[in-house]
């Protein structure tokens, strides 16, 4: 079905360096096998699933699939001839239509024959589709929300959304990079019990990528072991897994304990989502908890039951339709001496941006620019939380005739998604170079100094910095995007689940790093994250929320974490 021969691929960097993605790659997989690829972020994986798929070129050597052999001299044609027998599920991939998901399937199916998806009379496919679709989407586990929107599907429905479109294609390979990467273990689960599915139903030979033990051990016939671009070893999951973590970094032994001075007040906390297709609400409803100074505490719960809004919440990126939030701000008054006050995170103004200031938050679906340098990147995340700079800021504000209210709605869009805040600046008819108007950056020749500790901390190399987010692997990215989080040096830190395709060595390195700086300098950590054994490494609180209601607050995490994989059924992970 595939067979690889003497594979090497290598990539240009925009300065003209090389850097080696895969060498000498030798492999072989049966049709109908399950075989899971795995090993260090940066490793390879990524790019040897593209080329399974015939969209990225290589160096040297032959990539057979089914009838077809690639080669790197090969015309565009058998190039396109691999994409229709494979499909392929990316990392951080959701390019979905904003429709439901029954007319998702039935646009794929559509342009299977056809060739469009964009010009399709959804009536007329449905009668000529409607039941191949339905039968795709109850392959997957999906046929309960055929008529939901795509865009109010949990990240998990949405994965498997993604797999039924590929379905659709009757592809004879499934190549899947990190597939249950987002997911709750509930959804996990079903993620993949759909993998299985497809491979038992319908005979799929499937090749996928993931950073966790665990999902190898539940579905892979056959383990890769993929280091530094090569093969280091094949066979059973237990096998491979064993020999990769025999080298891992042992846990920092640092015990995080809370103090008894709390930062936040989340008060009688209400908010209310409608799905327009059926009525169905999700409400956040009646939430009441105190973050103290030096909490690692950790939201948990199902995909879907409000961990993130409420995130958001507590970020001040979007606001609560009754109750309050409450920041405790302490600033030196005239004479120099310390003065506490209370700020509630709706009431717009100079006290809420400082509290802003001090806040770092690093989003799911994070994106890192694509056409700017690491270093740049930095340099305007430093300026975006020094206090010099913001200070020059409120000045130049004045210079302009911006009132405090309008400094502090465009300064919260700095904590915003890049796209986001973007759309927010279009709705008032602003460009976003208003931004670098009022926030300048920080001296890039400085960055390198300012960030040396923190990348020796995160395990990156100060090389990185030069580079555009396209020349990094995922792991990579992922802990730039932590460094430009965590530069300024925040007092408070929301994560949402920002770590779920970092492999466990690096996600040791990371968990390590965390709690090394939540010593060191008294960071209180709130986050999201589907890892039970990272929430249990790293946490000292967990609350566990289920359809917008807190149903536990504890500093027994294992307790919490080990009740809720069984209320999940995770076999998985049993």
């Amino acid at each position: 079905m595939i067979k690889i021969e003497n594979l090497c691929k290598s990539y240009k960097t925009d300065n003209g360096e090389e850097i080696p993605a895969l060498k000498n790659i030798n492999l072989e997989v049966n049709e109908g096998e399950i075989v899971g690829i795995f090993g260090t972020s940066g490793s390879g994986k990524t790019t040897l699933l593209r080329i399974l798929r015939g969209v990225e070129q290589f160096d040297e050597g032959e990539v057979t699939i089914s009838r077809y052999t690639l080669k790197p001299d090969s015309s565009q044609f058998y190039f396109n001839q691999v994409k229709k027998e494979t499909a392929i599920h990316l990392q951080r991939s959701f390019g979905i239509w904003p429709e439901t998901a029954l007319e998702n399937v039935l646009r794929k199916l559509y342009a299977v024959r056809y060739g469009d998806e964009g010009d399709v009379d959804l009536k007329e496919a449905e009668k000529m589709y409607g039941k191949e679709a339905e039968e795709i989407l109850e392959l997957v586990g999906l046929s309960h929300k055929k008529n939901h929107l795509a865009s109010v599907l949990s990240g998990g429905e949405k994965q498997r959304l993604i797999m039924a479109r590929q379905l659709a294609k009757k592809p004879k390979v499934m190549l899947l990079d990190e597939p249950a990467t987002m997911s709750c273990p509930k959804t996990k689960q079903d993620i993949l019990n759909a993998v299985k599915n497809i491979n038992k139903e319908l005979g799929i030979t499937i090749v996928f990528v993931s950073h966790l033990p665990e999902i190898h051990k539940f579905l892979a016939d056959r383990v890769i072991l993929l280091e530094d671009g090569e093969i280091q070893k094949e066979g059973s999951a237990d096998e491979i897994i064993d020999e990769f973590l025999a080298d891992i970094e042992d846990p920092v032994d640092i015990n995080i304990e809370s103090t008894d001075e709390v930062l936040i007040k989340a008060e009688n906390i209400n908010k209310r989502f409608y799905l327009f297709t059926g009525g169905e609400v999700l409400t956040v409803d009646d939430v009441n908890f105190e973050v103290n100074k030096q909490n690692i505490l950790s939201l948990v719960g199902p995909s879907g039951a409000g961990k993130t809004i409420l995130l958001r919440m507590l970020g001040g990126l979007d606001l609560p339709d009754t109750g309050d939030i409450l920041f405790e701000l302490t600033t030196n008054n005239e004479e120099g001496i310390p003065e506490s006050k209370w700020v509630n995170i709706e009431e717009a103004g100079l006290d809420r941006m400082e509290i802003r200031r001090r806040i770092g938050f690093m989003h799911q679906e994070f994106a890192l620019m694509y056409y700017a340098s690491i270093q740049s990147q930095l340099a305007v995340k430093l300026g975006y939380k020094n206090y010099e700079l913001i200070e020059e800021a409120k000045k130049r504000a004045k210079e302009l005739g911006l009132p405090d209210i309008l400094l502090d709605a465009l300064y919260q869009l700095t904590d915003l998604p890049a796209a986001e805040a973007k759309a927010r600046l279009e709705q008032i008819g602003l460009e976003p170079s208003i931004l670098e108007e009022l926030f300048p950056k920080f001296p890039e020749t400085e960055v390198k100094k300012e960030v040396a500790e923190l990348f020796e901390a995160l395990d990156l190399s100060l090389d990185i910095l030069p580079r555009k987010s396209y020349e990094l692997s995922g792991g990579q990215q992922v802990r730039a995007m932590l460094a430009l989080v965590l530069a300024p040096k925040p007092e408070i830190l929301l994560l949402d689940e920002p770590f779920g395709d970092l492999d466990p060595k690096t996600l040791r390195i990371v968990s390590n790093s965390l709690k090394k700086i939540s010593k060191e300098f008294g960071t209180t950590i709130v986050m999201i994250s589907h890892n039970t054994d990272f929430i249990k490494e790293i946490s000292n609180r967990a609350i566990l929320i289920d359809d917008g209601v807190l149903k536990d607050d504890t500093e027994d995490v294992d307790k919490l974490v080990d009740d809720f994989i069984g209320y999940c059924e995770a076999d998985y992970l049993m």
